[in-house]
C-alpha cells in the first residue's frame, strides 16, 4: 500500500464513459498534506459536531469532514476560500481528491 498524504501532483481521473474527458484548472500550486495530525475535523472540533470522513485542502491543509457529515465543513471551506477548490480523503487506504469547483475525483498523478 502507498502512503496516501504525501502526493502534491494529482490528474482528472479518467471516465469511461465519456468520449471527451473532463479536465481540471485546479492543478496547480497544490500542496503536500502531511499525515493527518488532527484528531478530527477541525471545524466539528471547535463546535462540538460529529464527523463521517475527514479530508484536506490541498491549498492549506485545513481538515474538514466529508459530504456525508453533518457539518459538511470540507464543501463548505472550498465555497468560503477563493483558491481551494481540491481536499483530499483522509480515510486509509484511499489515495482519491475531489474538486469542488468543478466536481471531478482526482487520481495521484
Amino acid at each position: 500500500m502507498c502512503a496516501v498524504n504525501d502526493r502534491s501532483e494529482w490528474r482528472v481521473a479518467v471516465d469511461p464513459g465519456r468520449v471527451v474527458q473532463r479536465t481540471c484548472g485546479h492543478l496547480d500550486g497544490l500542496r503536500e498534506v502531511p499525515a493527518n495530525t488532527t484528531p478530527g475535523c477541525e471545524d466539528c472540533l471547535r463546535v462540538g459536531g460529529t464527523w463521517v470522513h475527514l479530508r484536506a485542502c490541498l491549498s492549506c491543509g485545513h481538515v474538514a469532514c466529508c459530504d456525508s457529515s453533518p457539518g459538511q465543513h470540507a464543501y463548505h471551506h472550498a465555497r468560503a476560500d477563493s483558491g481551494h477548490h481540491i481536499a483530499r480523503s483522509l480515510q486509509p487506504g484511499e489515495d482519491w481528491a475531489w474538486c469542488y469547483t468543478d466536481e471531478l475525483f482526482l487520481r495521484p498523478a
